[in-house]
């Protein structure tokens, strides 16, 4: 059960228990920096206003273009991309 809770994802990404951490708190603050930034867009059109596009492909380029990920034959059969 531990390690199907703590270890299992994080081995798929290729990423230590702790490191994995660390990149989800990363991109939770800058998540939660746009959110801020998109709300005060929603208020104030002029401001902000490329802050969020920007922020999602960056975040999308760290997440998934440059991802270091695992294949399926190295995951014991195990195909779920979850």
């Amino acid at each position: 059960m531990w390690k199907k809770l703590f270890l299992d994802h994080p081995d798929s990404v290729d990423e230590s228990y702790f490191e994995h951490m660390g990149q989800a708190f990363f991109f939770s603050s800058r998540l939660f920096v746009g959110a801020l930034c998109c709300f005060v867009h929603g208020l104030v059109p002029a401001f902000f206003t490329k802050t969020g596009s920007h922020l999602i492909r960056t975040l999308n380029d760290r997440m998934v273009v440059n991802r270091n990920r695992k294949t399926p034959s190295t995951l014991d059969g195990e195909t779920s991309y979850d």
